[in-house]
């Protein structure tokens, strides 16, 4: 290069050097955040289960499914989903579960139990954001502690099962002890004596099977064992069973609750010596927790079934 040519060079300056892609740029641009917030990815609820892990000082596991998807009731899978959580992330101590769910498999209420107790070391937590109901209250049964609002609720445990209504052709939830019920009064009838015609007594009973009706007892059976060992090996281990189960009855008996969408509340499971720590309305705690509530269940309402989460990691299904 001539003398000349390197002087306009000079007063031109050197090409700019090509700049780095900056990634932060894509990662916070106003599309990305906007995205995050419409779908409410994760990473819009992770810094407000660390805030939630720093103020109780354990490992927050955030479990929050469907109310509006059948498919979305709890399963075994979602015990193993938790372990394999826990199991990477947890090196001990308290494990806090936030749940929200309609319920679903007792049995996989039971193990879930059996997870965190085990990945705790007993020192297993639940939070109540706004509903537990069903199997998710055989959770809660579960806890060394439990955590609640004045607005959080729990509900009965009785198992549910679905019958076809003859009048609209279409399936609706009974509960088994509702169902177990009408066999026996309609075969007490057809036995007694008291009715003049036992014709239609006959055909109301064909409609059922009495192979149907022992498995719905043991169903029964099965939720109310569930509850009464969870119980006594954990919050309520100085009662005998006899007085766990007198102590419990509006959350197994449906002629106690009337139905199983009924709301048990904090001051009314406290009543029965469910052992709760009040979260008071408008404190910075349930703060953060409402928040995620609205986030977590927008996310399960709209285009997810169940979110499982923690401060280092989400996934969803």
């Amino acid at each position: 290069m001539s003398r000349k040519a390197r002087e306009v060079s000079k007063r031109k300056g050197s090409p700019p050097k090509k700049k780095e892609r900056n990634r932060s740029l894509i990662t916070h641009s106003p599309w990305s955040q906007v995205a995050q917030e419409t779908s409410q990815a994760w990473e819009r609820r992770k810094e407000l289960i660390t805030k939630i892990e720093n103020k109780l000082k354990g490992k927050v596991v955030v479990y929050f499914s469907s109310f509006l998807d059948e498919s979305a009731m709890m399963s075994d899978k979602d015990a193993e989903m938790i372990e394999s959580l826990l199991a990477v992330e947890h090196s001990g101590g308290k494990v806090i579960l936030i749940l929200n769910s309609a319920g679903g498999s007792g049995l996989a209420a039971e193990r879930i139990v059996n997870v965190c107790r085990s990945y705790s070391g007993g020192q297993f937590e639940v939070i109540v954001t706004h509903m537990a109901k069903s199997a998710a209250t055989l959770i809660c049964f579960g806890a060394s502690q439990l955590y609640m609002s004045p607005t959080a609720e729990l509900g009965p445990v009785d198992p549910q099962v679905k019958y076809k209504n003859d009048a609209t052709g279409e399936y609706d939830w009974i509960s088994a002890q509702e169902y177990i019920r009408s066999y026996e009064q309609l075969m007490q009838k057809a036995i007694s004596g008291e009715a003049k015609r036992i014709e239609t007594l006959v055909q109301q009973l064909a409609r059922y099977d009495a192979r149907y009706i022992e498995q719905l007892k043991s169903a029964q059976a099965l939720s109310e064992s569930i509850s009464i060992k969870l119980l006594k090996s954990g919050m309520m281990s100085q009662l005998s069973v006899e007085k766990i189960k007198e102590r419990i009855s509006p959350f197994l008996l449906q002629e106690e609750a009337y139905s199983h969408g009924r709301m048990i509340n904090m001051a009314e499971a406290k009543d029965k010596g469910i052992r709760i720590r009040e979260i008071p309305l408008r404190s910075l705690l349930w703060n953060w927790l409402w928040e995620l509530y609205i986030r977590a269940n927008w996310a399960v309402s709209t285009h997810s079934r169940k979110v499982l989460e923690s401060a280092c990691s989400g996934v969803s299904a």
